[in-house]
């Protein structure tokens, strides 16, 4: 009895001890990360203190961890009204704001200024951070996920595709803009141009990047490309809804995100495999260089060319599709610029269809037209990067709002090229309205050098600046003037209802509601679609 007594005793002692051993061990580690990040802390803190650093204004939070943001969002992307909602944010507390979605607190931006020091000369302080694992899923390793040297080799890689020689003549696009135009002519009468323009851009950048054409339009559209379509969309769609959980994306996902995600992947697989059965030279018989080959060659691992052919797919047809789309949007609801355009196309090419770059880059109305429609929708109307290490931006804090910002490491800074493209102080009182006239006025953007150069950011800036630029503009040039030539009457479908809703702006300075009005609904996935279509009626 003693020595069971004795035993029990023992086992009892060990067990105290352990678990001592356990709170005090655990105890010294709370205390040794507390004490290095005080001390990390106490370095930023001089840092910035050396620097002029003030606090940025911060978005007043209603509920803890910030949840009543993050459920504006959400409420806000569901209308589809989310840009407007991230426009007022910043009209009401300044160009420059701090904010927090569930505790974790993050950065947003639309100072030409700060965005000089992100894209240049602070460009090494900032990085993707967790974008790669956000997109991985769907986009994998390409150069959209990558940073460092992996993305300076893919993006050595793609330069040779967009040097001009390659679409000199524009014939790579004379084709599919003939195969649009049919599609068009069969609508009779009316018909939504958006989905089509999708198409064509599939159908170009296809041909231009990986040597042989998908031919979207001309089956009247497959089961595998409408099925392509679906599948982007939703993969797309949860993409940023991760993006929107920041450090807590891993919430978001399942069955169905991974089903769109296998389906597109098929789908580019099956491009692969067409290429490589029809040819294994590194050029398409005319010298031209082609993208797909040289990834071919650079890499012999099936996923990895997969993944950055669906990183160029994802620029070179979303983008330039939204372009297109919103340029038909405004031009049957604007008649004067119509008539404007119109009037420079028949001046320089008249009804000729054989038109060339050098054609194309006499039309500067058109290219204004462009620009404007950039300027009020851009393609890619918000963006993030993570700052690497602790650095500043270079102004928004203070009472003034012009003081630098301390930006700590791992923190998340957004930029709204949207949002910055509407400031009236850089683009006049008008700056919400399509007026393409401005580009050829002493806009206040060109009174300062930096906003001169920063200030219209369409196509990102610095090295990472969009190497499909030229591309891009030239076949969405290349296509409004063949329809333009084609219709000589076009105006807004007759199932076009205007979309513009009344909201509650909630302002961080004032206890009651702003009451705002979005004009037409916008759908976010990783480019700025719109949610009603294009309809359009043709004669």
């Amino acid at each position: 009895m003693l020595e069971a007594l004795a035993k029990v005793t023992s086992d009892a002692v060990k067990q105290v001890s352990a678990l001592q051993v356990l709170i005090v061990v655990s105890a010294a580690w709370y205390i040794y990360r507390s004490s290095v990040k005080h001390a990390a802390y106490t370095t930023e803190k001089a840092y910035g203190q050396s620097h002029g650093c003030l606090p940025a204004p911060r978005l007043r939070n209603g509920w803890p961890w910030g949840i009543d943001r993050l459920l504006q969002i959400f409420e806000a992307d569901r209308n589809s009204r989310l840009m407007e909602l991230f426009l007022f944010h910043f009209q009401d507390v300044g160009n420059t704001l701090e904010q927090k979605f569930l505790g974790t607190p993050a950065f947003g931006t639309i100072d030409p200024k700060n965005l000089e020091a992100m894209f240049s000369s602070r460009f090494s302080d900032f990085g993707y951070g967790l974008r790669r694992q956000i997109c991985f899923p769907l986009l994998g390793d390409g150069i959209f996920t990558q940073d460092g040297a992996a993305w300076k080799h893919s993006r050595e890689m793609l330069r040779p595709q967009f040097a001009r020689q390659q679409y000199q003549n524009l014939d790579i696009l004379r084709e599919h803009a003939d195969d649009l135009i049919a599609c068009i002519l069969k609508s009779r009468k009316s018909i939504d141009l958006q989905p089509l323009f999708f198409r064509f851009t599939l159908d170009t950048t296809s041909a231009f990047l990986f040597g042989e054409s998908t031919y979207s339009l001309r089956a009247n559209q497959s089961a595998d490309d409408i099925e392509f379509a679906k599948a982007f969309d939703i993969a797309q769609d949860y993409v940023v809804q991760r993006y929107r959980y920041l450090d807590f994306y891993w919430l978001i996902g399942g069955r169905r995100f991974r089903e769109a995600c296998t389906s597109v992947h098929t789908f580019i697989e099956g491009i692969i495999d067409r290429r490589q059965a029809n040819s294994a030279k590194s050029s398409d018989g005319h010298g031209r260089y082609v993208f797909i080959d040289a990834i071919a060659k650079d890499s012999h691992d099936r996923k990895a060319l997969r993944d950055q052919l669906l990183n160029i797919l994802l620029a070179g047809r979303d983008t330039t599709a939204c372009l297109l789309s919103w340029t038909f949007y405004l031009l049957p609801r604007h008649p004067k610029v119509l008539k404007r355009l119109r009037d420079e196309i028949s001046s320089v090419a008249g009804d000729s269809k054989d038109l060339r770059r050098e054609d194309i880059k006499k039309m500067t109305y058109l290219a204004n037209v462009l620009k404007e429609t950039l300027r009020l929708y851009p393609s890619v109307p918000v963006n993030t990067r993570t700052v690497h290490r602790t650095t500043v931006l270079p102004t928004g804090g203070g009472p003034d709002r012009s003081s630098p910002v301390l930006v700590r490491k791992g923190d998340n800074v957004a930029y709204l090229i949207y949002a910055m493209h509407r400031r009236k102080d850089l683009y006049g009182d008008d700056a919400e309205e399509f007026r393409p006239e401005r580009w050829e006025e002493d806009l206040p953007l060109y009174h300062d050098e930096v906003n001169a150069s920063w200030g219209y950011l369409p196509f990102n800036g610095g090295p990472r600046v969009c190497l499909g630029q030229d591309f891009g503009l030239t076949e969405t040039s290349y296509a409004v003037v063949r329809i333009l030539q084609t219709f000589p009457v076009i105006r807004a479908g007759q199932f076009y209802r205007p979309q513009a809703q009344t909201w509650m702006g909630y302002s961080s300075h004032h206890s009651r509601g702003v009451e705002r009005i979005a004009k037409e609904r916008q759908k976010m996935t990783l480019v700025m679609s719109l949610r009603d279509g294009c309809p359009v009626e043709f004669e």
